[in-house]
């Protein structure tokens, strides 16, 4: 909303937590790149080599690749909160009067659970790599072995194709 980076699609479900403030969104490591594909072929017993075919297979966080996010430095405390009082004063004024009172109801507990999982936070941008706009939060829940991805529900902007 702030910024006009794509950072999320309807492709990906999301749940809602803090009565809407934050979106919760499951990514997912995928393989990308070059795949290795058995055609049968024996190339040393037809006189060739491999031809040094290099595997050029990546593993990468869907949302983080479909959406060229640009992971930044993590924050100490007294910088995220900085941050995040920023954010939340600059996006609610970009709110309709009803919705801004429903988020101001809300926010500060999102925050504050925001700022008790700090350490565990990975933090992205949009392609256009401005940080004051939506900042997109990832962590790994207990036991999972793909991110989750917060998201500002407010300072995201559908559009529709």
């Amino acid at each position: 909303m702030i910024i006009g980076d794509e950072l999320l699609s309807d492709s990906f479900p999301y749940k809602e937590l803090y009565n809407g403030v934050l979106w919760e969104v499951e990514g997912k490591w995928v393989v990308q790149g070059a795949v290795d594909v058995d055609i049968g072929a024996n190339p040393s017993a037809e006189g060739g080599d491999d031809e040094g075919v290099e595997d050029q297979a990546v593993k990468v966080v869907d949302i983080v690749d479909t959406f060229r996010l640009q992971e930044q430095p993590s924050f100490d405390k007294k910088q995220f909160l900085a941050f995040i009082k920023r954010y939340i004063k600059n996006l609610a004024t970009k709110l309709s009067d009803e919705r801004q009172a429903e988020f101001k109801k809300n926010v500060e507990a999102a925050a504050k659970w925001l700022v008790s999982k700090l350490s565990d936070l990975q933090f992205f941008v949009g392609e256009s790599m401005h940080d004051d706009g939506s900042m997109v939060f990832a962590y790994y829940k207990e036991g999972a072995t793909d991110p989750t991805f917060l998201y500002f529900a407010d300072g995201l902007k559908e559009v529709k194709c």
